[in-house]
């Protein structure tokens, strides 16, 4: 007699306790505000509920939409070009500088560098987060290290 295992997608309610301040702290990264984090964790938890049964990788799912968003958000702000995007609240002069010159880059190289150095996820990772080949992360790492050696000295 054969078994069927069955194997039930993650409980929502313990994947948002679990996943929520991670999600938070990216949103935050990419977008320099607390308030901006925090709609973008919730729309993207929305979406995810609409939808959570056909969600395989809840985790990968819900960093890929809280980037999307906050690629979004950028864009509209691009547009409205009349906002100034929030400065994070820290109190160290170098973390401040730091932060600024890494809102500067090229949304693509800022978010690349804050899924890497901040989320510690492998260029593999982000390539298959962002769907794009791990040779582009690559370059766009790159570019983006080159940016800020070249800015700092």
């Amino acid at each position: 007699m054969t078994e069927t295992i069955r194997t039930d997608p993650p409980d929502l309610e313990r994947v948002y306790r679990e996943q929520r301040p991670d999600l938070i702290r990216l949103g935050f990264l990419l977008t320099g505000s607390r308030e901006h984090a925090e709609d973008l964790v919730q729309a993207a938890f929305a979406t995810a509920c609409e939808n959570w049964e056909q969600i395989d990788k809840p985790s990968a799912y819900l960093k890929r939409a809280v980037v999307n968003r906050a690629n979004d958000l950028h864009r509209r702000r691009f547009r409205e070009r009349g906002r100034r995007v929030s400065e994070p609240t820290t109190h160290i002069p170098e973390v401040d500088e730091t932060w600024r010159l890494i809102k500067q880059l090229p949304s693509r190289q800022r978010i690349v560098i804050v899924l890497h150095f901040y989320e510690d996820m492998q260029l593999i990772q982000i390539a298959e987060l962002l769907a794009r080949p791990p040779s582009t992360i690559r370059s766009d790492l790159k570019r983006a290290l080159d940016r800020l050696r070249k800015v700092i000295q």
